[in-house]
């Protein structure tokens, strides 16, 4: 419709047409009187000006990029594809893009204009042309766009090839069967040494041919140095692509049965010494290396951990964790704690990859614990995530400090998240041993919560975890079944039930009323606790008939007519194990039914949901969603063998011999003479350098021409030539050093710390003497220029230095005039001057002198390091005289600090020799030592006589766990592995403090970090000072004085993380006595509160 000429939006329009309102609302065109905006630009898009054509077309840019539909202004558009006007055109070609798909018919009609733009002088047109043309999708013009893809592929400009790449998968998924030829540009396009290229050729061939590995063997090693350069997104798909790549070339690195061939082909040796089995061993591992290109990807994409793209990020981790040795993966986790920094849906990724790795990799991310603590303002999915994370990390020093961060958990608002809190304390008890009662107390206290829901998961985590020792539990059963009349939540009515009907014979009491009070409710019970209802009614038939037969018989007329199919079929199937239809009163089902449901039930085994995930490439959408998304590729297995690497070989271009061929003839001529007449080191080295630069390449020859013809004077009738053809020489030399000075201003910047070393012998003088002697054997006064120049060219870096004179000047200033290569300059100490070595003032302290500030006088309101009050005596043998073929060790914890750092356990070893030859060289071999336990050995014993003992001291910082470590001790005859254990009590140091202190710390280490326990003490140990004897043999703890003595005090402090210690000992009447212990690290605590009830009984 027409708006004669006008562009006026207000006017009405003529006729009796009703007037045409805009199709899209979000257009707006129903509420105002813009509604024939799209006429305007019609009539805009068909004016002759090109000023009206730019802002018709921004305006209809502008629309699609908001998402409206401007399909209907097409023809309008595609007519102006030929415009000259370059932005006009360019704007064109971006809507074109957008809507060729849907209107085919109208843009094939344009296809001419396409072609001859293909040829447009400015490569944007020439990209958008044929980006247009790959968008009509119409198998008609398959032929067309092959052809354009051909030839862009070829041309000059890199963004046209990148477009080029980018057209290959439209038309592959237009047209699979040009996949052949699609294949040959691929080809060439990986070849491309350009960044903006490479990308989008890998892109191109991971979409057309994946499988055609051949491709990229040429191509490897130019990617992986392209690699920093190419853009973000490039970088992503190559870095995917040689993960791949890289899993069917090379070995598995983290393959414990390489080199194993080696070592079981023993050819020329004797397997009868062990000896000489682990010395094998350690060869195998230490010659086992990484492919030179396994190692050239690793080190390339390490930089890109640094990357500002959380993606390029990712896909680094990915590459190191699928590629990596298991020593060089642990580089990545600082980058992916920097990305929890992102935004969610960052977070979210990154957090799901990290949870993943966790499970096998835990040692990994335990430097950042705190990085995953749950922030209130942290959505619910994120929460999980770290949530989990934190549980997968749990060891034994990390728990007490999770735990104690679950307990804050359990009292969010956020239920799901409140949920998943209980049941990630569940697994945690179930995999640390050492805190499975501490959490079952505080699962226990959460029962009487006054939220149902955290009371009914509470007790479904029970459930499971007593399941590992009912027996030790049986008062926490019977506290579940008082529950049933208060809990609503089925999932743990179902699981109270289960524990009932499983463990009856602990309860034999409160079972049969269970049963009583759940067959009155049972037709309002949910399904899943019916069935949990039949289950116990069975179970206690079987165990206890007289007082069930009755109620089971009840149970199981109710199911018999549920209107649940399942629960009727359950009851019909159990009914025939205690009640046959047949009349007869036992049946083979009835016979064996004790054994089927009595049976010992294994106990579950709580594990990460995130283990089977492995299966799936880290970081990808299959691996995120944990199910195989649609077009996921399985990443390949590792080759047993790995295949040839020669095929990865490519011969290299001259790139650095052109400038070489190119020089001056005379130059050339002149460095093959210095070559031949004598070849030094120095001038090896020089000839090294000029092949950096071809600046200094020309420098290099010059300087070799002056030292040729310096030498050559020592001669009569080499220098009566020179002196015919060095002159007109040294002239041309002049003209081009000028050209060439700022090249050589990097070599003068690289001389200048020699330049002064070399002007304290005199080099002045001889400089001076040089400009004379040129005078004489040159014929010109231009030499004085060449040699004012050469000045400049006479440094270290050519190792010479020239001196021409006669022969009696050369013998008496031999040692000035002896060349000297780099080395020479380099060693020679004496030239420097004595101002620069360092001098030690007493201002700045001796050897002796502390590196800390002095520390303040300690005063009484401190905590302060105090001596053993007890030396333990007692000796473990750790080697035996059988094991060690004569030798005998025992060892004894001194209590003392050890020198080599204050975290250490100073234990003594005593050796004993009581075989019938003297042992000799005694030491320490390899050590199998658990994550953050580290050891110093003892010095090594020459020689131990028969019938003799030596000591030795050993320092271990157990890190505050109680894992025995593993290791060797070696003498020239035998390896002997040895386990060494410390008790609990034998990790602290003793501390004192006064009282007052004592109980305000102590107040602090209150709740899950508080142990108490009640015990009756023995006639041998009713007194005080007994129990004091006690404590001291138990743990190296010090006494603090106070003013009550029922009341007794003891302070200690960790080794490794200086936690406090703090044991009451209260004496009640009688022998009765109330142990407790507060301790930040809670399985210390634990453990030392069971270790001294067990001695106080004794």
């Amino acid at each position: 419709m027409a708006n004669n000429g006008s562009y006026s939006n207000d006017r009405p329009s003529s006729g009796g047409d009703p007037p045409d309102y805009a199709a899209d609302p979000a257009s707006g065109g129903f509420f105002h009187s813009d509604y024939k905006k799209h006429d305007d630009l019609k009539q805009m898009l068909d004016s002759n000006k090109d000023g009206l054509k730019l802002e018709a077309m921004k305006r209809i840019i502008g629309m699609v990029a908001k998402g409206r539909d401007a399909s209907d202004l097409f023809p309008a558009v595609v007519k102006n594809v030929v415009s000259k006007n370059i932005e006009v055109k360019k704007l064109v070609y971006v809507y074109l893009v957008r809507y060729a798909e849907e209107q085919q018919d109208l843009a094939l009609l344009s296809i001419s204009t396409f072609q001859r733009a293909l040829k447009d002088p400015n490569q944007l047109i020439r990209a958008s042309a044929l980006r247009v043309l790959s968008s009509i999708r119409v198998p008609m013009i398959v032929p067309i766009v092959m052809l354009a893809i051909k030839d862009s592929a070829s041309d000059m400009s890199p963004y046209v090839r990148k477009t080029a790449a980018h057209a290959i998968p439209k038309l592959y998924s237009l047209d699979q069967d040009q996949k052949e030829e699609l294949v040959h540009v691929i080809e060439k396009l990986l070849s491309d040494k350009t960044t903006l290229v490479v990308g989008s050729a890998v892109m191109a061939f991971e979409e057309v041919c994946p499988e055609r590995i051949d491709l990229v063997h040429k191509n490897y090693r130019k990617l992986c140095n392209l690699l920093v350069d190419v853009d973000e997104w490039g970088q992503v798909i190559i870095i995917n692509m040689l993960t791949r790549y890289a899993r069917t070339q090379f070995v598995n690195p983290n393959d414990d049965t390489v080199g194993e061939e080696t070592v079981d082909k023993p050819f020329y040796e004797d397997d009868d010494d062990e000896d000489e089995d682990t010395e094998k061993d350690e060869k195998v591992k230490k010659t086992y290396t990484l492919d030179a290109d396994h190692r050239l990807l690793l080190r390339n994409t390490k930089p890109l951990l640094q990357s500002r793209n959380a993606s390029v990020v990712m896909a680094v981790a990915q590459l190191y964790h699928h590629l990596a040795p298991r020593s060089e993966v642990n580089v990545v986790a600082k980058a992916l704690i920097r990305l929890l920094r992102s935004h969610r849906e960052v977070q979210s990724v990154v957090l799901n990859c990290i949870a993943s790795i966790s499970t096998m990799r835990k040692g990994m991310f335990e430097p950042f614990l705190k990085s995953f603590f749950v922030r209130t303002s942290d959505p619910t999915h994120i929460k999980l995530l770290k949530l989990e994370i934190l549980t997968n990390l749990a060891t034994e020093t990390s728990i007490s400090v999770i735990l104690r961060e679950f307990q804050t958990y359990i009292s969010s608002n956020d239920k799901e998240f409140v949920a998943a809190t209980i049941q990630a304390i569940g697994r945690c008890a179930s995999n640390i041993k050492e805190v499975t009662d501490i959490c079952l107390n505080g699962l226990v206290v959460l029962l009487s919560n006054r939220d149902e829901a955290v009371v009914a998961e509470s007790v479904v985590v029970i459930k499971k975890l007593l399941q590992t020792q009912p027996n030790e539990h049986k008062d926490i059963i019977i506290h579940m079944a008082k529950l049933v009349d208060f809990i609503t939540v089925s999932q743990a009515r179902a699981s109270i039930l289960w524990l009932l009907g499983e463990y009856s014979d602990r309860v034999p009491k409160i079972a049969p009323d269970v049963l009583r009070k759940m067959a009155k409710t049972f037709i309002n019970e949910e399904d899943i606790v019916k069935l949990q209802i039949l289950n116990l009614a069975v179970k206690l038939y079987l165990t206890n008939p007289k007082q069930t037969k009755l109620l089971c018989q009840y149970v199981f007329s109710l199911a018999r007519y549920d209107q649940n199919y399942d629960i009727r079929d359950r009851a019909r199937f159990l009914r025939q194990f205690i009640f046959p239809t047949n009349g007869s009163e036992q049946t083979k089902l009835s016979k064996h039914a004790k054994k089927i449901f009595l049976a010992t039930k294994p106990a579950p085994v709580l594990e990460s949901k995130f283990k089977d995930r492995e299966q799936f490439q880290l970081g990808s959408l299959s691996h995120y969603i944990n199910a195989r998304a649609n077009g996921y590729h399985d990443l390949p297995d590792f080759p047993e063998v790995a295949p040839d690497n020669g095929v990865r070989d490519v011969e290299p271009t001259p790139v650095y011999q052109e400038p070489r061929v190119k020089k001056p003839h005379v130059v050339k001529k002149r460095s093959f003479y210095s070559e031949s007449e004598h070849s030094s080191p120095a001038d090896e080295d020089s000839d090294d350098s000029s092949e950096e630069d071809s600046s200094d390449d020309e420098s290099s020859e010059e300087n070799s021409e002056a030292e040729s013809g310096s030498e050559s004077e020592e001669n009569s009738k080499v220098r009566a030539k020179s002196k015919s053809t060095n002159a007109p020489s040294v002239k041309k030399v002049s003209k081009k050093s000028d050209d060439s000075a700022e090249s050589d201003s990097d070599e003068e910047d690289d001389d200048d710390s020699s330049s002064s070393s070399s002007s304290s012998d005199g080099g002045g003088d001889e400089e001076d003497d040089d400009d004379e002697d040129d005078d004489k054997a040159s014929e010109s006064s231009e030499t004085n220029d060449s040699s004012d120049n050469e000045k400049k060219k006479k440094k270290p870096k050519e190792a010479t230095a020239v001196v021409k004179g006669s022969v009696s000047t050369n013998q008496s200033r031999s040692g000035a005039a002896k060349p000297k290569s780099n080395l020479d300059l380099l060693l020679e100490l004496d030239d420097v001057p004595p101002t620069i070595t360092p001098v030690m003032t007493p201002s700045l302290g001796g050897f002796l002198t502390p590196l800390t500030t002095p520390v303040a006088p300690l005063t009484s309101t401190t905590i302060q390091h105090a001596s053993a009050s007890f030396i333990p005596m007692k000796t473990t043998e750790i080697l035996n005289r059988v094991s060690g073929g004569g030798l005998t060790v025992v060892s004894r914890f001194t209590r003392s600090p050890h020198l080599f750092s204050p975290s250490m356990v100073s234990i003594e070893f005593t050796f004993t020799n009581m075989g019938s030859t003297d042992i000799s060289d005694i030491k320490v071999g390899q050590k199998n030592l658990p994550p953050g336990i580290t050891m110093h050995d003892f010095a090594p014993i020459g020689l131990l006589h028969v019938g003799t003992s030596l000591p030795g001291t050993v320092g271990i910082d157990f890190n505050d766990s109680t894992q025995p470590i593993s290791f060797e001790i070696v003498t020239s005859e035998r390896t002997c592995k040895v386990n060494l254990r410390a008790s609990i009590g034998e990790l602290i140091r003793a501390v004192t403090m006064p009282e007052n202190l004592f109980i305000s710390e102590q107040g602090k280490l209150k709740g899950m970090t508080e142990h108490t326990a009640s015990l009756s003490l023995p006639i041998t140990c009713n007194n005080s000072k007994a129990i004091c004897q006690r404590v001291y043999e138990i743990a190296n703890v010090a006494a603090i004085p106070g003013t009550d003595p029922s009341v007794l005090r003891f302070a200690g402090q960790t080794l490794s993380s200086k936690s406090l210690v703090l044991i009451i000992i209260k004496i009640l009447d009688g022998e009765q006595v109330n142990v407790s212990v507060n301790c930040e690290k809670m399985v210390v605590g634990s453990m030392l509160l069971n270790e001294i009830k067990s001695h106080l009984r004794s």
